[in-house]
């Protein structure tokens, strides 16, 4: 699967983290940036990387920051896009199957790597249940 990434400083670590983990389970990776730990502007970052998601170019998106709120809301503001953060293996699960989420965001200051990693590999494997669910993505869609 090719994944975006993208981070704020907030959020660096564990995307550096993250990008070798998905290389190594054979995923293509673009990475959007931060490309250090140094204060920045995540809006730089995250806004490209959902543009990707949204334009086909990448399948999904993960993005980091220290809570993964702010990134969250700045994906979500690009047409198509659903992001959603995720604390735990549930609202991982969740996010996928019944709101279809194409973008999972992360908050390297909630959570450890290891926590991370495992909602990371849910949010890729698990599918949209589809169904009833169907209806209100349709109807989100619609109010954009």
């Amino acid at each position: 699967m090719k994944i975006g990434l993208a981070s704020d400083h907030g959020g660096f670590e564990y995307k550096e983290r993250i990008a070798a983990f998905l290389k190594k389970a054979g995923h293509d990776v673009k990475d959007f940036g931060t490309f250090s730990n140094e204060s920045c502007d995540y809006p730089k970052f995250i806004h490209p990387c959902a543009k990707a998601v949204a334009a086909g170019e990448v399948e999904r998106g993960i993005i980091l920051g220290g809570s993964g709120n702010g990134e969250a809301i700045v994906a979500n503001r690009v047409r198509g896009i659903r992001a959603a953060v995720c604390w735990d293996n549930r609202s991982a699960r969740y996010c996928r199957q019944h709101n279809d989420a194409n973008i999972v965001s992360l908050g390297q200051r909630m959570m450890s790597i290891e926590q991370a990693l495992e909602i990371v590999e849910i949010f890729l494997a698990t599918p949209f249940d589809g169904g009833r669910h169907e209806k209100r993505i349709r109807q989100i869609d619609e109010l954009s």
